[in-house]
């Protein structure tokens, strides 16, 4: 009998060690969705606010309408990879420059909230000008520079690409950071993802002989974007206001 009850409450130590393997096992993948979710998010946010700024005429954008009717469908990409050159030396730059102060609630708050003015200003800016809204892709003058180059030099030329690098960018950094490599790879794959399908579709559509694309559609997706843009600056600013009180 005594054998009996010492064999069944070895069974049943066993039994309860077999559970909490189970639950941890279930905490870990739990944990892991939770974190592969993260990364999703980061990703799409980071495109689609990427692509709100992409989509509204600037110096990129003309240099490569210009680039596409002189290399046709290259230009694009070519350009994007200037472009994209320049932004991972300033993200990497941004990422050693403030590491120190990602859980610094002060600017953690700061910054979130000067993310989100500048993202609700971007989208009131963007639905108040949808009316007349129209993108021509018509060259209007010629490029002195290769494409790669000509990718750098216009994003430099460009006041409002500073402004979001040191506002929704830097935002973007300290939240990417919260998930180590893979949340800062996230973000920048994201981004560069948006500008380079933009402007990739750019050039093809100039290399096509196309001068304009259909204004409705490009007023249409102009103001999805906005919309989004509305949810992501009321977020970002309350999330800073969450740090700051």
């Amino acid at each position: 009998m005594i054998w009996y009850i010492e064999f069944a409450g070895l069974r049943r130590r066993a039994r309860a060690r077999g559970k909490r393997n189970t639950d941890s096992g279930l905490g870990l993948e739990a944990e892991s969705k939770g974190y592969m979710e993260n990364l999703a998010l980061i990703f799409g946010s980071s495109f689609v606010i990427a692509l709100s700024g992409a989509l509204m005429p600037g110096p990129v954008l003309a240099v490569t309408i210009t680039e596409a009717t002189r290399i046709g469908l290259r230009a694009g990409p070519l350009i994007m990879l200037g472009h994209s050159i320049l932004e991972l030396a300033l993200f990497s730059l941004l990422v050693l420059g403030f590491v120190h102060f990602i859980n610094h609630p002060v600017v953690l708050g700061v910054v979130g909230v000067a993310g989100g003015l500048i993202l609700l200003w971007m989208s009131c800016g963007m639905l108040k000008g949808l009316r007349t809204l129209d993108l021509n892709l018509e060259a209007s003058g010629r490029s002195n520079t290769g494409p790669v180059l000509s990718g750098i030099l216009s994003s430099l030329s460009n006041p409002y690409w500073i402004v979001w690098w040191a506002t929704i960018g830097l935002g973007y950094v300290f939240w990417s950071m919260k998930f180590g490599w893979g949340g800062m790879l996230a973000f920048f794959t994201g981004h560069i993802s948006a500008d380079f399908a933009w402007y990739t579709l750019v050039s093809f559509l100039v290399w096509k002989g196309r001068k304009h694309i259909r204004p409705a559609v490009y007023r249409g997706v102009v103001a999805a974007c906005a919309v989004i843009l509305i949810g992501f600056g009321i977020y970002f600013g309350l999330t800073g206001l969450d740090y700051l009180l």
